[in-house]
């Protein structure tokens, strides 16, 4: 691991040099910032300790570059002249510590120390994180969450089964992902995929679209056409926004799920088709049926099989898997080695509602992959809404927490595929058999939560009463 000392004090140099000489570093040193900032780009360091006030510049503006250049160091700011409000600034401007001058070699040791262990957990995160993403990517779906588990075992179950499907969730979750995953899985796989968004055509070419037309049936139809239904013959029609469908071709489409037949617009000739019929909403259906813009037998046809999909808010803990994967497929597009996103990116996209869901998402990485200088994504890459979020301060753990959610997960999985054999669960992870162990006693959530709760409730018991009150 590499340090960079930036001071123009030579005694303070030679006195962290003393101090961190059996730390493993290899140490560089500079006496001003154009020289330290030179060193840095030379050298890309993990850490870099950082003196506050120096002659002609101010360290702040220092702090600032260097996360310019690689937001992933972490910077420790060294100061003779402390005070409480430049400790704060320099902390919301991303250093990672500030000591104030002189300060003891066992504290500096200690911080050096623990950020050589975070950066070990992040390395080691890392590699499980992209085995997750080898072993739980699903036809396009990203996901180890409880609820894609589900959703992806009920697709391995219906898919087999030529029968129509229902798929239901909030715009962006990927809707179609499910229905391509069901043709794919299907009998029907070696015939055609064919999609139809309802809501981007108009109700005129509608029926046409659908069900194909002959030559002469209206002005304009100087040929014969296939529709979707007879293309899709074999295969899959997905219906995006079957919400969006007028209701006199509602009629039409309950006379193909019933009878598997058809008339192209014009001919009396009845056509037979083999096809599985995949709608897909965003509006509550019931709803509608209930006010009359949806028909009540259509509904009930469809609604058979029914998939859900969650929003990404409902499956928070597959954020890191899915940046992960935006990342690496946005990387690979625009030719860039990107080595990820910043704990402060992380923590940001944590608190965000993602009223879009996966699709924002996908957006949302794509663009700072485009824009980014730097071999990481940091903050100033996002948009502005999520620039806004103020962190909390639980919110960093809460990104940590889920990275270590997936990590355990996915060993627990692989112990039980090994039969409990914690030896070969560790060659198989690629992991010490160290850092298993500590992996699987790590405590789920709902544990550390319990166990918050029992010593809050002991802590209750054992508060001594006030005299003064009593």
């Amino acid at each position: 691991m590499i340090l960079v000392v930036i001071d123009d004090d030579p005694a303070n140099i030679k006195f962290v040099r003393f101090i961190l000489a059996n730390e493993g570093l290899e140490i560089h040193a500079a006496s001003d910032a154009q020289s330290g900032m030179e060193l840095i780009h030379r050298t890309h360091p993990q850490i870099v300790l950082l003196d506050l006030v120096m002659p002609g510049v101010q360290g702040m503006e220092v702090l600032q570059e260097i996360l310019e250049f690689d937001p992933g160091i972490d910077v420790i700011l060294m100061t003779g002249y402390y005070s409480t409000e430049s400790a704060v600034e320099a902390i919301q401007k991303g250093a990672a510590d500030y000591f104030p001058k002189p300060f003891s070699p066992e504290k500096l040791r200690e911080r050096i120390n623990q950020i050589k262990e975070d950066s070990k957990h992040r390395q080691r995160s890392l590699k499980l994180e992209n085995e997750l993403l080898e072993n739980f990517e699903f036809d396009g779906m990203i996901g180890r969450s409880p609820l894609m588990l589900e959703l992806i075992s009920q697709i391995h179950r219906i898919a087999p089964h030529f029968r129509s499907v229902l798929v239901t969730g909030p715009t962006g979750v990927g809707k179609e992902l499910v229905a391509r995953a069901l043709h794919r899985l299907s009998p029907g796989q070696k015939g055609n995929f064919v999609a139809l968004n309802c809501s981007s055509i108009s109700e005129t070419l509608a029926e046409s679209e659908l069900f194909g037309h002959v030559k002469g049936a209206f002005t304009g139809a100087h040929q014969d056409k296939v529709g979707v239904f007879e293309y899709a013959d074999g295969g899959t029609a997905l219906l995006d926004e079957i919400g969006e469908m007028p209701l006199p071709l509602q009629a039409k489409l309950l006379r193909v799920l019933q009878n598997q037949e058809l008339q192209r617009v014009g001919s009396p000739v009845v056509r037979k088709v083999n096809v599985r019929v995949v709608a897909a909403t965003n509006k509550n259906l019931p709803e509608m049926v209930s006010q009359g813009k949806f028909r009540e037998d259509l509904y009930f046809r469809l609604c058979m099989i029914e998939l859900k999909v969650p929003s990404l808010a409902e499956r928070r803990e597959d954020l890191p898997m899915l940046q992960r994967h935006f990342l690496k497929s946005f990387a690979a597009q625009y030719k860039k080695p990107l080595a990820g996103l910043t704990r402060r990116a992380q923590t940001l996209l944590a608190r965000y509602s993602w009223p879009g869901n996966v699709r924002e998402l996908e957006n949302i990485i794509g663009h700072a992959c485009m824009m980014t200088e730097s071999n990481v994504i940091d903050v100033r890459d996002l948009p502005d809404r999520i620039q806004n979020l103020r962190p909390t301060e639980n919110t960093e753990s809460e990104v940590q927490l889920s990275m270590d959610q997936l990590a355990r997960l996915h060993a627990q999985r692989v112990l039980a595929h090994v039969g409990g054999n914690k030896v070969r669960a560790a060659e198989i992870l690629g992991i010490s058999r160290t850092y298993l162990y500590e992996l699987l006693k790590k405590n789920t959530p709902d544990q550390d939560q319990q166990n918050s709760d029992t010593q809050h409730e002991e802590s209750k018991l054992v508060t001594p009463k006030n005299p003064k009150s009593a």
